[in-house]
C-alpha cells in the first residue's frame, strides 16, 4: 500500500510542473514572465551604460536589477530543489546559463564593473524554444532543417567557389592597385574583396586606377548574385520538401481531407475520387 504524499512533496511536485512544464497554463505563464524579466534585465543593463540616463535614474536601475536578480536566484534554487536529479540540472547547459545569469550582480559587490556581464542573461532567451514546443512549430522547424541538410552539398560547393574567387580577385587587385592605393598585401586585398562582395563597403580601402574601379564594379555586381544564390538553393529545397509532404498527405480535391492510405482511390470522408487527372 502506497504512503500518501506529504504536503511538502505535493508542493514540490506542483512547483516542478510549473517551472519545468510547458503543457500547462501555469507553466507557460511562468515561462512568459521569465522571458519578460530577462528582456527587462538586459534592457536595464543597456540603459545603465547611457551616462545621462544612468546619472538621473541610477538608484532606480540598481533596485530593479536586484529585484530581478532575486527572482532569478529564487528560480534557480527552486529548479535545484524540485528536480529529482539536481546534479544533472546544475551541470546542464541551461543550468550553467541560469547560474551565470545571477552571478554578475553578486560579483559586482566585490569586483567593480563585473555587473556589465549581466547581459549574458540574454542567453536565457533560448528557453523560448521550449515554449514553442508545439507540433506546428516543431514541424516547420523540421522542414527547414531538412531543407538545410539537403542543400548542404550545393552550398559547400558554392562557398568553395566564392573562396577561390576572392583569392583570385584579391590577387588581381593587389597587382593592379598596389601599395600606393592601400592594397598593401594580398590578404588585405582579399579583405577588400570580401567586404565588396558582401556589399558592406566600409570604404577604408578603395581602388584608385580606372582598371581597378572597373574590376570593383564587376565585383559589386557579382556580390548581389552571391547573396541570392544560397537563399535560392535553400528555398528550392524547402519548396521541394513541402510539395513532397503535400503529396504524401494525398489530400482530397473535394473536401480537403488528408492522410489517406497510399493506395486509396476514394476519400474516406466524402467518398470523392482521389485520382488526380
Amino acid at each position: 500500500m502506497r504512503k500518501p504524499k506529504s504536503q511538502l512533496n505535493l508542493l514540490r511536485q506542483r512547483i516542478h510542473i510549473i517551472i519545468y512544464g510547458t503543457n500547462t497554463v501555469a507553466g507557460r505563464l511562468f515561462d512568459l514572465i521569465l522571458l519578460g524579466l530577462i528582456l527587462l534585465s538586459v534592457f536595464l543593463v543597456m540603459l545603465e551604460t547611457v551616462k545621462g540616463f544612468d546619472a538621473k535614474y541610477h538608484q532606480i536601475l540598481i533596485v530593479l536589477e536586484w529585484i530581478i536578480t532575486g527572482f532569478f536566484t529564487l528560480e534557480y534554487l527552486l529548479r535545484i530543489a524540485t528536480t529529482n536529479r539536481p546534479r544533472k540540472y546544475i551541470f546542464s547547459f541551461f543550468g550553467i546559463i541560469d547560474l551565470l545569469a545571477i552571478l554578475p550582480m553578486y560579483l559586482s559587490l566585490f569586483f567593480f564593473g563585473s555587473k556589465v556581464f549581466s547581459t549574458i542573461r540574454a542567453l536565457r532567451l533560448l528557453r523560448l524554444f521550449k515554449i514553442l514546443n508545439h507540433p506546428k512549430f516543431t514541424g516547420q522547424s523540421l522542414h527547414l532543417l531538412n531543407a538545410l541538410k539537403a542543400s548542404r552539398g550545393k552550398i559547400t560547393v558554392f562557398l568553395y567557389f566564392v573562396l577561390i574567387s576572392t583569392i583570385i580577385i584579391g590577387s588581381i587587385m593587389y597587382v593592379v592597385e598596389g601599395e600606393e592605393n592601400g592594397f598593401t598585401s594580398i590578404p588585405m586585398s582579399i579583405y577588400w574583396t570580401i567586404v565588396t562582395l558582401t556589399t558592406v563597403g566600409y570604404g577604408d580601402i578603395s581602388p584608385g586606377t580606372p582598371l581597378g574601379q572597373f574590376i570593383a564594379s564587376l565585383v559589386m555586381i557579382l556580390g548581389y548574385g552571391i547573396i541570392a544564390v544560397p537563399t535560392g538553393i535553400v528555398t528550392a529545397e524547402f519548396t521541394r520538401a513541402a510539395k513532397k509532404i503535400d503529396a504524401d498527405k494525398n489530400p482530397c480535391k473535394n473536401c480537403g481531407t488528408e492522410d489517406h492510405l497510399e493506395n486509396a482511390k476514394f476519400c474516406h470522408h466524402c467518398g470523392h475520387s482521389l485520382e488526380h487527372k
